[in-house]
């Protein structure tokens, strides 16, 4: 057997059993990490991140954040030392939770989740990405495609100008073509299924579901119309869209748990 067929061999075989399955939704998803080095890796650029904004640690918007995350967390089925902080930054509307359970929020996004099962939302589809393994995913799905490159340029090897030429342009497609074609629309998937998950545990947690939906709709409101390519190309589904699925997806979630 050749050195590329091994490669390839090896290649195919790490792949095939490196697949694992995200809770809830039941999807399968290629995972290259271990958790524990998933987690090690959260923490570390949690630490890397708290240095860049003030951090508010009282106050009624903190209290809050830690009671949603006081009954969110238990019914995520994850032992994480889970923890949440208020970053001072009026204009980033945003939040995150890193593998490992390390959340921050923006006092940004508390302008736009004015409630406290808004802000739930908020969380609970946070959470949903750590709970899902979306990071290691994304990173285990760039390793496989640098693989694939890897041994697709051994094998486009030719000697000359024009095979050189030819190389180049195939590597060059092959780059683009992955980066529309799997790594962009994957990044929605991931938020539809965070939206999907995170809805479960607010359900879970107590909180009102339609709540996601009327964020969602209030976020469509302060944003301009996308263009098609715009639409295309985002790693975000539109804000109307995903009301939208939300709004289906309750009375399943509703009858599942009884709420």
């Amino acid at each position: 057997m050749t050195f590329l067929k091994k490669s390839s061999f090896f290649v195919l075989l790490l792949l095939l059993f490196a697949c694992g399955t995200v809770g809830i939704t039941g999807r399968r998803q290629l995972l290259l990490m271990s958790e524990a080095e998933e987690v090690q890796l959260g923490l570390s650029t949690y630490k890397q991140a708290m240095g860049q904004y003030p951090e508010i640690k009282t106050g009624p918007q903190i209290a809050m954040l830690r009671r949603v995350l006081s009954r969110i967390a238990p019914v995520t089925g994850k032992n994480y030392p889970w923890e949440v902080r208020l970053l001072k930054a009026d204009n980033v509307v945003n939040a995150w939770c890193l593998p490992g359970g390390k959340i921050a929020f923006y006092t940004g996004i508390l302008k736009v989740a004015r409630t406290e099962d808004e802000v739930a939302a908020v969380m609970g589809h946070e959470i949903a990405h750590a709970y899902a393994h979306h990071g290691n995913e994304r990173m285990s799905q760039n390793m496989g495609l640098k693989a694939v490159a890897e041994i697709l340029s051994l094998t486009l090897s030719g000697s000359g100008r024009k095979g050189q030429e030819m190389r180049n342009n195939v590597m060059l497609a092959f780059g683009v073509a992955s980066k529309v074609g799997v790594l962009l629309p994957f990044s929605r998937k991931q938020e539809s299924e965070a939206d999907e998950i995170g809805l479960h545990f607010m359900v879970q947690a107590g909180y009102d579901p339609e709540a996601a939906v009327r964020l969602w709709e209030r976020m469509a409101k302060g944003r301009a119309p996308s263009t098609g390519l715009d639409r295309f190309l985002s790693t975000h589904p539109q804000p109307l869209e995903r009301a939208r699925a939300l709004q289906r997806l309750i009375p399943k979630v509703r009858a599942k748990y009884g709420r």
